[in-house]
């Protein structure tokens, strides 16, 4: 009497728990319905991530449901307690199995086509930089082609180089520099270079002062930066794919084997029970 009681509540305790699992999982596939784009690519991919990420909670709620009536069927036979809700489950199964494995080729592709849109992005805003870089240069370069312009830049030349003249002739200031925490350790570095040879500090003012060499650095710049967000978005786009794909081809192999198995049972043992009920 005491095992009876505990399996019917083992088997009410899974059924309950199965059904707010799988239920579960349907309202949170409804609100990732919302807003409904379906033409948006973004939206497309958004969706399938989620509802594959999500996809394990219907199938251990389906497991946990055909374990109630497995124990059901164990303590009282094949006699139905309530409403049977097998046959449901098994279609919802089917329909999960059948959405798993469109998502499988779908998202790959809309993957693709994504990260190659990101990268022709990426590459038409570092074109657009180096041109506004060159434009920049041949303006700064056509000013000083003049006199004053390149008074101008001799002029801060010498303001740099007496400001670091200045800084390593007064020892107590170049120890303090050393020793100031904030002070990059690169800097640092440069100062004791400038320190054992003056004229490192006059090449070093020429290349910050030289336009078409800080040109030749910032352009470097972009270009790495480039590089790099191209295989950024390759790396996301690749790992996106490999782990939602194969996530949902296995999540859709196992609900089909649970739905269609289950019904194809479940049709031949109500085949058998009509022929038993024949004789």
């Amino acid at each position: 009497m005491v095992n009876r009681s505990a399996s019917v509540n083992t088997a009410l305790i899974l059924k309950v728990v199965g059904i707010i699992l799988i239920l579960s999982f349907l309202v949170d596939f409804l609100i990732f319905l919302l807003p409904f784009q379906p033409t948006d690519r973004g939206w497309q991919i958004n969706l399938a991530t989620a509802v594959v990420d999500r996809g394990i909670v219907p199938l251990v709620g389906l497991g946990m449901l055909f374990a109630a009536y497995w124990f059901e069927n164990v303590e009282d036979g094949d006699r139905p307690q309530g409403i049977d809700l097998r046959f449901p489950a098994l279609i919802l199964a089917s329909i999960l199995g059948l959405l798993f494995l469109l998502i499988f080729p779908l998202h790959l592709n809309n993957v693709r086509q994504a990260s190659t849109q990101t990268v022709t992005q990426i590459n038409q805003d570092a074109e657009q930089a180096e041109n506004q870089l060159k434009n920049q240069l041949a303006q700064f370069q056509a000013q000083l082609n003049n006199e004053q312009g390149k008074a101008q830049l001799e002029q801060l030349r010498n303001q740099a180089r007496s400001q670091f003249a200045e800084l390593l002739k007064d020892e107590q200031k170049y120890k303090q520099a050393l020793e100031n925490p904030q002070l990059p350790a690169a800097q640092k570095e440069l100062l004791r270079k400038f320190k054992a040879n003056p004229q490192e500090l006059d090449k070093f003012i020429a290349q910050q002062t030289d336009p078409q060499g800080l040109a030749n650095q910032r352009l470097n710049q972009i270009r790495q930066r480039r590089e790099e967000a191209e295989k950024q978005a390759r790396d996301n786009a690749w790992k996106s794919g490999l782990r939602i794909g194969i996530s949902s081809l296995l999540l859709s192999i196992g609900y089909i084997i649970i739905g269609w198995t289950g019904l194809k049972s479940m049709g031949a043992a109500k085949g058998g029970g009509r022929k038993a009920s024949v004789r």
